[in-house]
C-alpha cells in the first residue's frame, strides 16, 4: 500500500491511526500552535559517493525556531535549559538558566557547525540591534546540535552564514516540514533515518486551555517503540542485538550486520538529541526548567535510553508575555502555581513522545558519504506491527474520546 499523498509526501503518526495520548492536539499538531511561534529550515544536499574530507558528499542543514516575529533582544521571552547527559556542543544554555530569558532564535544545526551558526546568529542579532556590545551588554546566541557524520561530511561545516540568515528569514507560523529536512537532513535514530519532528496538546479549558508546543532534532539509539508496540523488536533493528542470544555467543557473528542493531542497517547508539518546548502557559525560569525535564519521558517512551556519547539537551521558552531589555524594572509576572503544572508535564510528555515517531515516519531514505544508505522506516511494516498488538486509532476505540463516551 502507497502511504505518500499526490504530492509524494510520507504521513504523519496521526494520519495512519497512531494516535498518541490522551489530550487534543492543536490546530497544526506542532510547535507552532504555540503563538507566535515561527520555524524556518535551510537543507543542504550536495554530491554523492566517496568522503572527500572538506567537500562533500553534504547531507546538513540549519532549523530555527523563533519565539516571536519582533525584536527579540528588545522583547526576551522566559525560558529555561535542562541537560540530561551532556556529551554534545550546545551554545549558550548557561546563561539562559542564569537570567530566565532567550533573546535570539534557537538554531540547530550538526556539531562542528555549532560556533559557525552562532557567530551568524549573533550577526542577525546585531543587525536588528546595533546597541549590542556599544550601549548595552553583549548577546547570548542558543545553539543546539547533532552528530550528523554518518551520513554528512561534517568537516566541512557546510552551514554557513548565509543558510541561518536565510531559515530564519523563511521562518513561518502553520504547518512545520518534518524528517529529512534542516538539521535533521543527516540524523539517523534508533536504526532508521531520523529528523525533524513536531507535536503539541492543548489542555482542556478546566486546566486553563494552555498549548504545550515541541520540536525535536532525532539522532539517537534505541529500541523503537510505537504507542506501546515493540516495532523495534519486531522488526529487528534495536540497540545492541547482536550481543543476543546470551546461550549462543557465535550467533553473534551474522555476516554484514551491523554490530548494534545486528542486521543491515545503520545505527547510532551513540548520537543525540535537541527538544525545544514552546508554551503560552505562565511560567517562571524554574518552573519551565521542570517542564523542559519532562522531554526525558517523553522520549523515553519511544525507546530512548540516553545513552554514554548522547548529547540530550532540552530547552523550554513561554510566549506568555515579554521582558523588554531596556527597562530597570521588569513587572513581576503572574505565573502558574506548581499545583497547576501536572497537566502541562503530561502534554509536554505526549508531545515529544509523537513529534519523535513523527521525525521518523515523515524523513525519507537518505544516502550520503561512501554510499552510505539509512533507509526511512517502511510504514507498511510499522503498521502491520501496530495492528498486532492493538496499537491503532485510539482516539476511537479507547477514552476519552471512543469507546467508552
Amino acid at each position: 500500500m502507497d502511504m505518500t499523498d499526490a504530492n509524494g509526501a510520507r504521513p504523519r503518526a496521526r494520519d495512519i491511526g497512531i494516535d498518541i495520548g490522551i489530550f487534543r492536539p492543536g490546530r497544526w499538531n506542532a510547535i507552532t500552535d504555540a503563538p507566535g511561534v515561527m520555524v524556518g529550515h535551510v537543507t543542504l544536499v550536495e554530491g554523492e559517493g566517496r568522503l572527500v574530507p572538506g567537500r562533500g558528499p553534504v547531507r546538513t542543514g540549519v532549523t530555527v525556531i523563533l519565539p516571536h516575529s519582533g525584536n527579540l533582544f528588545g522583547e526576551k521571552v522566559r525560558a529555561a535549559a535542562y541537560v540530561l547527559n551532556g556529551f554534545g556542543k550546545s551554545i549558550g544554555l548557561h546563561q539562559v538558566n542564569e537570567l530566565g530569558n532567550l533573546e535570539t532564535p534557537i538554531a540547530l544545526t550538526n556539531t562542528l557547525n555549532a560556533p559557525i551558526v552562532a557567530d551568524a546568529v549573533i550577526e542577525w542579532s546585531i543587525k536588528h540591534s546595533p546597541e549590542i556590545g556599544i550601549g548595552t551588554g553583549t548577546v547570548n546566541p542558543v545553539v543546539g546540535e547533532v552528530n550528523d557524520g554518518i551520513l554528512n561530511d561534517i568537516q566541512g561545516r557546510h552551514v554557513r552564514k548565509k543558510h541561518v540568515f536565510e531559515a530564519i528569514a523563511n521562518a513561518m507560523s502553520g504547518a512545520v516540514q518534518e524528517g529529512s529536512v534542516g538539521a535533521g537532513t543527516g540524523s539517523v535514530c534508533m536504526g532508521w533515518k531520523g529528523g525533524i519532528g513536531t507535536s503539541s496538546r492543548v489542555l482542556p479549558p478546566k486546566r486553563g486551555g494552555y498549548t504545550v508546543g515541541v520540536l525535536v532534532q532525532t539522532n539517537f539509539g534505541g529500541v523503537l517503540t510505537v504507542n506501546g508496540a515493540p516495532v523495534g523488536r519486531e522488526l529487528g533493528r534495536y540497540s545492541t542485538s547482536a550481543d543476543f542470544p546470551y546461550e549462543t555467543p557465535e550467533a553473534r557473528d551474522t555476516e554484514g550486520a551491523d554490530p548494534e542493531i545486528g542486521v543491515p542497517g545503520i545505527s547510532n547508539p551513540d548520537g543525540s538529541v535537541m527538544v525545544i518546548v514552546a508554551t503560552d502557559a505562565p511560567l517562571d525560569q524554574r518552573q519551565l526548567e521542570r517542564l523542559a525535564k519532562r522531554a526525558g519521558l517523553g522520549l523515553a517512551r519511544t525507546g530512548f535510553y540516553s545513552s554514554n556519547g548522547s548529547g540530550d539537551f532540552f530547552i523550554a521558552f513561554s510566549t506568555a508575555g515579554r521582558i523588554p531589555h531596556d527597562s530597570p524594572l521588569t513587572a513581576k509576572a503572574e505565573v502558574m502555581s506548581n499545583d497547576a503544572m501536572s497537566p502541562l508535564f503530561l502534554a509536554v510528555v505526549e508531545a515529544t513522545e509523537d513529534a519523535v515517531i513523527n521525525s521518523m515516519i515523515k524523513a525519507t531514505t537518505v544516502v550520503g558519504r561512501d554510499g552510505t544508505m539509512v533507509d526511512a522506516i517502511d510504514i507498511d511494516q510499522l503498521l502491520e506491527v501496530m495492528r498486532k498488538y492493538n496499537a491503532l486509532n485510539w482516539s476511537r476505540t479507547l477514552p476519552p474520546w471512543g469507546g467508552g463516551e
